[in-house]
């Protein structure tokens, strides 16, 4: 079960990511220049869309327990899957990301 402390850890790297994701690739792409590549672009945009999902689903819930909206809970619900969904793709990518790096990495020169 995922707790609250977890998911705000989540969304807090998720907006580090979001802000500059060259840093959490340890500056690669950082020489590319001015103009943003197709895959860094397309990378951040995706980055930000998690991002956007995770905050609306916050709000979506603060807003439901204070009272303050009248949507019901399964709209909640489905926006908290949702975020799921859409961090455990970012988190399986990473992964993937990291196992094809330590596979170059142990490659014979």
């Amino acid at each position: 079960m995922v707790s609250p402390v977890s998911a705000a850890g989540a969304y807090a790297n998720i907006a580090k990511l979001t802000s500059d994701p060259s840093s959490a690739m340890g500056g690669i792409g950082s020489d590319a220049g001015k103009s943003e590549t197709s895959f860094t672009s397309m990378l951040k945009d995706a980055l930000n869309a998690v991002h956007e999902t995770g905050r609306k689903s916050d709000a979506q819930s603060q807003a439901l327990v204070s009272g303050k909206q009248s949507s019901n809970m399964v709209d909640v619900v489905t926006s908290v899957a949702e975020t799921e969904v859409a961090i455990n793709a970012v988190v399986a990518v990473r992964d993937k990301v990291i196992a094809a790096y330590e596979e170059i990495m142990r490659m014979p020169i």
